[in-house]
């Protein structure tokens, strides 16, 4: 008996870890975006990912300018500070900037090639500049908020009496939780 539900508990953390996308697996190089200008990383495969700053189509490539971010266990940028600087990721083919608009998160795997130098601002900003392999637009998520606490001043109705319209938490009863949208919308 005990085996079996060991059996079953081990099941279920299992299917409970995060998976990585089939085109992100794989084995990458450590190196952050940061660590790639200061040090001679060409040929170096990375798996790097954050929020697009920018997208900029070409004759035969579309350039992702990228602000970087950490990644969760299944290659989802976080969402958190620090940043880990920028990037420049040019893929082959036709990308929409309308598609891959600014705040979107992306995922990149490919080969760091050297460096780029533009301008951020009036400052000369040097960034790793990466061939990608793929390019991964990750979906918007979308937050819940659960209803408010109970309202504490309802204590002296009778159990399961409440003024009409109104149940045990500051919204009225047919309200529940709220889907909040964060800005940009699809982060």
């Amino acid at each position: 008996m005990t085996r079996q539900w060991l059996a079953g508990l081990l099941t279920l953390v299992l299917a409970s870890c995060a998976t990585v996308p089939a085109p992100l697996r794989g084995d990458f190089s450590t190196l952050s975006p940061r660590e790639a200008v200061d040090q001679d990383v060409s040929d170096a495969r990375v798996r790097w990912g954050g929020e697009i700053i920018q997208v900029q189509p070409k004759a035969s490539t579309t350039c992702f300018e990228v602000l970087s971010r950490d990644l969760a266990l299944d290659a989802r940028p976080l969402l958190r500070d620090p940043a880990g600087g920028r990037f420049i990721a040019c893929h082959a083919g036709f990308h929409d900037p309308e598609v891959f608009e600014r705040g979107r998160l992306i995922t990149i795997v490919g080969r760091v090639t050297g460096t780029d130098v533009a301008k951020v601002g009036e400052f000369d900003y040097h960034y790793p500049h990466v061939d990608a392999d793929t390019i991964y637009l990750w979906p918007p998520r979308s937050q819940y908020a659960p209803p408010p606490w109970p309202d504490p001043w309802l204590h002296g109705y009778p159990p399961g009496w409440y003024p009409p319209g109104w149940g045990p938490y500051w919204t009225p009863y047919w309200s529940g939780g709220v889907i909040i949208r964060t800005t940009p919308r699809h982060r």
